[in-house]
């Protein structure tokens, strides 16, 4: 590989984020680089620890950390990104994207980038057949973001249903089909 990919995974509250973990390792296993965003609120499910620990590459959680050099890091992570994934990408993050917003990590690298969007959505059924988050899919597919899933399995309120977060190996699948 003449210059190596790279993919920024950006990592939400949902209790779907201990995912994360095996996606980043199925990436590195194919030799893939992944620098990772964590939210305020994907930082109460997994650490920035285990996910530096996994990825090999400090987790950036907050953009106004000063950085040891200079650089503007939503910028630099969304010019160095091969592919933008989200997983597990929560019904707030979503709405912020479609809706232009750009208050965290994660959103403003989704705003910045002009590489793929890959979103693995994970949430309550009820949550992902709203209207407005249905609607705001759909306006995020017609402007060329991708998604996977969810799919149909058990729920994290004890239901099952439709909203839990595609497999890890399909969403690795998926995102290294959309790299080449």
């Amino acid at each position: 590989m003449a210059s190596r990919k790279s993919v920024v995974l950006g990592v939400t509250g949902s209790i779907a984020a201990y995912k994360a973990c095996e996606i980043i390792s199925l990436l590195k296993k194919d030799g893939l680089d992944v620098d990772v965003l964590l939210t305020r609120e994907g930082g109460e499910f997994i650490t920035p620890l285990t996910l530096q620990t996994l990825s090999g590459n400090k987790v950036v959680a907050d953009m106004f950390e000063l950085p040891e050099e200079w650089n503007p890091v939503h910028t630099s992570l969304a010019d160095k990104a091969s592919i933008v994934l989200i997983a597990p990408a929560t019904a707030h993050i979503i709405g912020k994207i479609a809706g232009g917003l750009c208050d965290d990590i994660v959103s403003c690298v989704v705003a910045a980038t002009k590489a793929p969007v890959l979103i693995a959505p994970a949430m309550n059924e009820r949550m992902y057949k709203n209207a407005i988050v249905q609607e705001n899919i759909t306006k995020l597919k017609k402007l060329g973001y991708r998604f996977i899933g969810p799919v149909k399995g058990r729920l994290a309120c004890g239901y099952e249903g439709i909203g839990h977060i595609a497999e890890p190996a399909d969403i690795v699948k998926e995102a290294k089909r959309l790299l080449r």
